[in-house]
């Protein structure tokens, strides 16, 4: 039988995607359920740390469900982009294989980044739901809408990521630095309604903070997200994604070849 090209990518991409799974979870003992409990001990751990402090604050939002649609997004934009920076190197043997392409690498580290926190966000849901908190309303559209282009934002940015890390190994020591000051930006640990508006106009340039703001409004129906906008964030996703896609076009021979 002759496959075409999607069926020989996504062979591809699953086998891609069971190579990093087991790369980066196997060789613990607690095997692959680390995939789930690295980020839940991470987010039970800011929970304890920090609801006292800040349930005074959250009159208009549970302050787990506020801080939970706030992680969530942020690790998975920025173990996407993060973990692309070495992509071309970490599979650098597989491209002798025709089939493999360097993109594939990004399509399987971004599918199972989102497995982890689809996994990890109804998993902290339902337990929340269960200790009694609260959640009056979720408009699963646009929660889903907010989630697939939150998604290809962080693709086109791993696109960006990879091609310039395998032109300037340099960015790896550089790319840290560019990451962590989008928790503190983000809205991440305050929501955008405490910051005065004359700041706005500043913070509300970064597309991620758009798909917190929207996350959370879309769980609770109280929640003040006026600095947000879908729009917005839509519209940088496509200007993301064709500018990593377009870098990637004039690089492949090169990383095929390094």
């Amino acid at each position: 039988m002759i496959r075409n090209g999607f069926h020989i990518q996504k062979a591809t991409v699953t086998a891609l995607f069971l190579r990093e799974l087991k790369t980066r979870f196997g060789k613990y003992r607690l095997g692959y359920c680390w995939a789930l409990l690295e980020p839940v001990l991470h987010l039970f751990v800011l929970w304890i740390v920090f609801d006292y402090v800040m349930q005074r604050a959250m009159a208009d939002i549970s302050f787990p469900v506020f801080l939970l649609n706030g992680l969530i997004p942020y690790f998975l934009f920025s173990n996407i982009a993060t973990r692309s920076i070495n992509a071309v190197e970490a599979n650098q043997g597989l491209f002798n294989y025709r089939p493999v392409k360097p993109v594939d690498t990004i399509i399987a580290r971004t599918i199972l980044e989102l497995f982890i926190y689809i996994m990890v966000y109804f998993l902290l849901m339902t337990l929340l739901l269960i200790s009694g908190e609260t959640i009056d309303h979720v408009n699963l559209i646009s929660l889903f809408t907010v989630g697939f282009l939150l998604v290809v934002f962080s693709f086109g940015c791993g696109l960006i990521v990879m091609v310039a890390g395998d032109a300037f190994p340099e960015m790896e020591k550089f790319l840290p630095v560019i990451i962590k000051p989008l928790y503190f930006i983000s809205c991440i640990m305050f929501p955008l309604s405490s910051v005065p508006k004359e700041y706005w106009r500043w913070l509300t340039w970064n597309p991620l903070l758009h798909a917190v703001e929207l996350a959370r409004g879309a769980v609770a129906r109280s929640y003040q997200s006026d600095g947000a906008s879908l729009a917005y964030l839509a519209i940088s996703t496509l200007a993301v994604l064709f500018v990593g896609l377009l870098l990637y076009r004039n690089r492949e021979e090169a990383m095929l070849t390094s």
